[in-house]
């Protein structure tokens, strides 16, 4: 099984820039589609993005669509989530998580294997 770590996380401004990294051991990255959730004090997990296999295809939540980029390096194992422009409702824990679909999922009980978190706290 898959191993994920995120990194990445800390305190910025609103208006400001962060770069998360998912980075994957045990098992090659590229049999999985992964995907960033978050989760903010008092309130339910949300997905924010995914990336398919190849990287070819990705999906956004309404939420930070046009403001977040997910990229991946098969290469490297890892996953980022760029996010720009962060506003004060970003603030949340950042997890990330993989599956074995064929496509590309938002429901976080189809991702099978979670890494433990990063916080990321926007500041206004």
């Amino acid at each position: 099984q898959v191993q994920l770590v995120e990194s990445g996380g800390g305190l910025v401004q609103a208006g400001g820039s962060l770069r998360l990294s998912c980075a994957a051991s045990g098992r090659s990255l590229s049999s999985y589609v992964v995907g960033w959730f978050r989760q903010a004090p008092g309130k339910e997990r949300e997905f924010v993005a995914a990336i398919s296999r190849s990287g070819s295809n990705t999906y956004y939540a309404d939420s930070v669509s046009g403001r977040f980029t997910i990229s991946r390096d098969n290469a490297k194992n890892t996953v980022n989530l760029q996010m720009y422009s962060l506003k004060d409702e970003d603030t949340a824990d950042y997890y990330c998580a993989a599956n074995r679909e064929i496509t590309i999922v938002t429901m976080s009980r189809k991702y099978d294997y979670w890494g433990q978190g990063t916080q990321v706290t926007v500041s206004s």
